[in-house]
């Protein structure tokens, strides 16, 4: 199967134009961030497999539409993304609570969390779940989050 966000942009890009068969690669760019040129080449590669199917609207505009093979994709691009979505959110929820073990075993009951996204999320979660108060404090225990890892940055009592 393709690489992770490979498969995310072809099934953000699937919904798309299942929402809207007239979009253009230019606005497909926009709303993915990425170049004209790389939907282009997603879409070449659709088109080519048989996901996709592109008919002339006007004189210079394009419909795509998505063949049954298409939908068939998407739905399986869609069950992977959750399957590894959740596989992250389970990685990281143990990976927290180790942490938090530690957090407590040193005697502590709070900790700082410093990072941003969804994995500051779960580990918020995690910290409510095990009783862990999260504060600012900067004598507090320190869970960095960055990306996908979180570290526990913590000074001896």
């Amino acid at each position: 199967m393709d690489t992770a966000p490979e498969s995310a942009r072809e099934l953000a890009l699937l919904e798309s134009i299942e929402h809207d068969p007239d979009v253009t690669q230019a606005s497909l760019a926009s709303q993915l961030g990425v170049a004209v040129g790389t939907i282009n080449w997603h879409l070449k590669r659709l088109i080519e497999k048989g996901y996709v199917k592109v008919m002339r609207a006007e004189r210079k505009k394009l419909r795509y539409i998505i063949t049954p093979e298409g939908i068939a994709l998407r739905a399986r691009l869609a069950v992977d993304y959750v399957e590894r979505s959740f596989s992250i959110y389970r990685k990281t929820r143990q990976r927290v609570k180790e942490h938090l073990a530690k957090v407590q075993d040193a005697g502590y009951d709070r900790v700082r969390i410093l990072g941003k996204g969804d994995i500051v999320d779960i580990c918020r979660l995690t910290c409510i779940e095990q009783g862990i108060q999260v504060v600012n404090n900067k004598d507090a225990p320190v869970l960095q989050v960055d990306g996908f890892k979180v570290q526990l940055k913590m000074e001896d009592k």
